[in-house]
């Protein structure tokens, strides 16, 4: 298995451990229902999307009979992704717990955002590039 699409995996498991714990606090408590954006996130871009990155980056190239376009790309995208995540939680829980509905900490969730959406389009990319196969050229 290429360290990518571990790397994909063992994310994916991680991030599924802290969005249960983060469920069970708001279970435990109404006054965590502002963790609401935390715990999706979580689970969605992290615990769900994290896992097709990996085993999509490891079935369809086979499926399809051919290597990954990009290696590389597939590294950049791991860290794109789990950065743009990590980075959009922090800002939001600190924008949560410091009042500014706006401001500094607001624009770096977007940037952050724009990131995890950069990460996305890489993968689209990626698996694109790999499963459609080139046009024949005339000669």
């Amino acid at each position: 298995m290429d360290t990518y699409v571990k790397n994909f995996i063992v994310a994916s498991v991680v991030y599924l451990g802290l969005s249960s714990l983060f469920g069970i606090m708001m279970m435990a408590s109404p006054t965590n229902l502002t963790f609401k954006f935390v715990h999706s996130h979580l689970m969605l871009l992290g615990w769900v999307t994290q896992m097709i990155y990996g085993v999509g980056y490891h079935v369809l190239p086979r499926f399809a009979g051919r290597l990954i376009k990009s290696r590389s790309a597939a590294v950049v995208q791991f860290w794109l992704a789990n950065i743009g995540l990590i980075g959009m939680v922090l800002c939001y829980t600190a924008s949560i717990y410091s009042g500014q509905e706006s401001g500094p900490i607001r624009m770096a969730g977007a940037a952050f955002g724009i990131m995890e959406a950069g990460s996305i389009m890489l993968f689209v990319y990626n698996m694109l590039a790999t499963l459609v196969p080139k046009p024949e050229q005339p000669t």
